[in-house]
This record gives structure tokens, C-alpha cells and sequence, in this order.
């Protein structure tokens, strides 16, 4: 199993570590030309905090890596960014660029997207193996079968991990698979559970920054729609998201829009008419063709669909 030991604020890890739960957190890059390609979905990227504190203080399952603005990092993570506040984030990202951010500016940012995050406490905390450099700047790669400094973090890692679990009541896929492979010897690459931040910009890149009806590309209006709501035992997967333009997003979730499970088309409801006299500009959308994501794991399911549909009236 590969993982990745990459090195981080204090302030970040402590902002986060000072809460009961964290479901997903945004580990970012402040250049927008940051690049990140050392993990699949599901694997593992571990914390390491700047020098003098040269210890590995927790870490999480890499789900994507994506350049967002700063306004859509801080909408879809908020405290998950490790800040508390969209200008404490501008002014942090300025200070790592040596260049100010104007009021009006909003630059792209990279953004390594982690699911199920994990923080130790402080007597928990593991020694940085012998050969990391204190030199690094961003990270090192390991692997957990090949060579005795990766295979001795990765126990270390998943001997934490299975305390932790077995305290949490609900501990997501990918921890239960790490925590199984110290039990069993065989480590499982699996999709970690999604948070509500990651899924907004999953679907939103999945459509391509796109509403999938409309085609429009205003991004501050975008939003991830659940097709089966999260109220109702709807997941976080990009196979239960539309991207739609944020009015269309509202007619979907109260029951006056749904896309077709068979035809993959719009439908619209005669009770806009009925109950607003008006309407026209959605029903020229009836029968529409959505536009899909180009990857098969992305379409839309069409269980999910099939369940909007019942609720449509």
C-alpha cells in the first residue's frame, strides 16, 4: 500500500485537532499551479508538522486533487480548510506566495481533498522515520510492505487507528481497511466515505464546472444537488449528485423538476403552473436531454434517479 507523508502548519493540524469530528478536510496547496499525483483514491496521506516539531500527527484517505478558487474552498470546507474565516485563509495564502491578494482577486488554489481525517492526540504522536529529510519541503512517498521505515510507520499508523475505531461508532470504509490490514497482513485500497464539501466538488468537476440542463458556467451559482437526498439515506458519491444552476437545484429538491430514470431527461411539473401561474422559463427544459459526465463512475445511478422520480408530483 503507497502513502504519503506530506508537511503541514501547526495551526492547520491544531485548528482541526481541537474538534470532537472532522469528516473531511481540504489539505491545500497555496500556489495555483500545484500539482499532486503521488496517491490514488483511498490511500493514505499522513501529517507532518514543520521543524522543531518533527512528528507525524495524523492524516487522512486522498479522495481527489482539484485547483478550486479561493471563494469555492472556503463555501465547500469552511474550518475543514484549517482556518477559521475566508480572510484568515487569503491572508495565509499571501503570506506563502509572498504576493498580496487583492479584495477583488479570487486565485485558484491547489486542493488535496481527504476523507475520514484522523489527529492524534500528543502522546500519540510518531517519530518522523530516520529517512526523512528534515529538508523536505512538501512530502515523501512510502509504502507499507517494502523497506522497514515504511512498514514500521504503517503499523504505527494502523495500531492508532484500531483504538480509534473501536472507540468511534461509525468509523467510514477506508479506516476499517487500514485498521483490518494490520489485523490481517493484507492491506485493501477502498473508497473512503465522502463529506459534504468533497461531494459538492466532485459533482462539480464531474460536469465539468457545467449545470447539466442548462450548460451554464456562472460557477458562484452551481451546486451539487443529491438526486436521493442526504435526509433520506442518500450518500455522498458522485453517482447521487447533479450539478444544476442554484434556481433548477430548488425546483429539483422540492419535487417540481426530476430528470427521467429511463430517458435521462428533464421532466418538469404542471404545479409550477398551477400553484405560480407562471413557469415558462423552466418549461421550455421539458425534454431535455442532461448533459453526463464524461466518466461511467460519475453518471448519475439510476436508482437514485428511479427514487427522485417517485417523489416528483
Amino acid at each position: 500500500m503507497n502513502f504519503f507523508v506530506a508537511v503541514t502548519d501547526y495551526e492547520w493540524f491544531q485548528l482541526h485537532a481541537s474538534k470532537s469530528h472532522v469528516d473531511e478536510a481540504n489539505f491545500w496547496r497555496p500556489s495555483s499551479e500545484a500539482s499532486f499525483k503521488a496517491l490514488s483514491t483511498g490511500e493514505m496521506l499522513l501529517f507532518k508538522l514543520h521543524s522543531p516539531r518533527n512528528f507525524i500527527v495524523g492524516g487522512g484517505f486522498f479522495t481527489r486533487f482539484v485547483h478550486l478558487p479561493i471563494s469555492l474552498s472556503w463555501e465547500a470546507f469552511g474550518e475543514g480548510n484549517g482556518v477559521r474565516s475566508l480572510s484568515e485563509m487569503r491572508d495565509r495564502i499571501a503570506k506563502y506566495r509572498r504576493v498580496p491578494i487583492g479584495p477583488a482577486e479570487n486565485p485558484a488554489i491547489g486542493c488535496i481533498l481527504l476523507a475520514e481525517p484522523f489527529f492524534f492526540r500528543e502522546e500519540e504522536w510518531i517519530p518522523v522515520p530516520s529517512d526523512f529529510s528534515l529538508n523536505i519541503v512538501q512530502g515523501k512517498g512510502y509504502n507499507s510492505e517494502e523497506g522497514s521505515a515504511g512498514k514500521t510507520l504503517w503499523e504505527a499508523v494502523t495500531e492508532r487507528l484500531a483504538t480509534r475505531a473501536t472507540a468511534n461508532f461509525d468509523p467510514g470504509p477506508a479506516t476499517i481497511a487500514a485498521v483490518d490490514s494490520a489485523r490481517y497482513g493484507e492491506p485493501m485500497l477502498v473508497r473512503p466515505r465522502l463529506g459534504q464539501g468533497t461531494f459538492r466538488v466532485i459533482v462539480t468537476d464531474a460536469y465539468e464546472r457545467r449545470c447539466t440542463i442548462t450548460g451554464e458556467r456562472t460557477l458562484p451559482v452551481l451546486q451539487a444537488a443529491h438526486i436521493k437526498p442526504y435526509s433520506s439515506g442518500g450518500p455522498h458519491v458522485p453517482e447521487n449528485g447533479l450539478l444544476l444552476r442554484s434556481d433548477l437545484h430548488t425546483l429539483f429538491d422540492q419535487g417540481y423538476m426530476t430528470v427521467d430514470a429511463d430517458q435521462m431527461k428533464v421532466v418538469v411539473s404542471s404545479r409550477i403552473r398551477e400553484e405560480f401561474e407562471n413557469g415558462r422559463d423552466y418549461y421550455h427544459l421539458h425534454g431535455r436531454a442532461i448533459r453526463l459526465p464524461r466518466e461511467s463512475n460519475n453518471l448519475p445511478a439510476r436508482e437514485y434517479l428511479a427514487f427522485h422520480n417517485s417523489l416528483f408530483r
